[in-house]
């Protein structure tokens, strides 16, 4: 494929997010840019900064490679979004725009109107427009950066179950909408921190915690690499 070289950073993190890149793997300049259609300079560049998001690691005389987070450090990502996500539609309350309320409105009446059809394929992407957009409300672009960032790592880390009543959560979200449109921070604050309690249930660690990984970690590579080698041919 080829992509633009501002975009070669995206396309790297989707890609580890996706599971084509296996934990620990290698990531060379020349495959990278080869992959990709540009050239190693932009390729350098998106490592750096996904090293800095701590998706790739730089390890003695291996180079890149995707870096293999600790159970720890997973749990941690959770903790850290049940902090910032209130305090970004606290944040929202005080700042939004018409247009951001305009927006929000319309993914709410999408998530109720799928939900009550029972469209939970589509639920999963509004959802992620929704916390999207309700980052951008804050007028933070730092909090917004921090927020996306945390929501591309537990992506990378966790399996996400939809809710078990999508309703209920479509009614939470409007809520912290309703919230937001009255300026009132510490009500869209109390609000968005329940919601992320509650939807905190629904994560399951994606890959096998690395103090467990002696017995089997053959079998979990080897299954990766499968997976991965299907991915690299599309």
């Amino acid at each position: 494929m080829r992509i633009p070289a501002h975009s070669v950073c995206t396309a790297i993190r989707d890609d580890i997010v996706s599971g084509v890149y296996e934990r620990g793997g290698r990531l060379t300049e020349e495959l990278l840019a080869r992959r990709y259609g540009v050239s190693r300079v932009p390729v350098r560049e998106a490592l750096r900064t996904l090293e800095a998001e701590g998706f790739v690691v730089t390890r003695r005389h291996a180079g890149a490679c995707v870096a293999e987070p600790t159970e720890q450090e997973a749990a941690d990502l959770l903790e850290i979004r049940l902090l910032l996500e209130p305090l970004g539609a606290a944040r929202a309350a005080q700042r939004r725009t018409e247009a951001h309320l305009k927006v929000l409105r319309g993914l709410v009446r999408l998530g109720q109107e799928r939900s009550r059809r029972g469209h939970s394929e589509d639920l999963r992407s509004l959802g992620g427009w929704f916390h999207e957009t309700l980052a951008q409300s804050s007028g933070s672009p730092g909090l917004t950066a921090l927020l996306t960032q945390l929501r591309h790592k537990i992506a990378w880390m966790y399996v996400v179950e939809g809710p078990a009543a999508p309703a209920e959560s479509w009614a939470e979200h409007a809520a912290i909408v309703d919230a937001v449109a009255r300026g009132d921070a510490e009500r869209a604050r109390s609000l968005a921190a329940a919601h992320a309690e509650r939807s905190t249930a629904a994560h399951r660690p994606r890959f096998v915690p690395q103090g467990h990984r002696a017995v089997g970690r053959d079998r979990v590579r080897d299954s990766q690499h499968a997976v991965n080698t299907v991915g690299l041919r599309h």
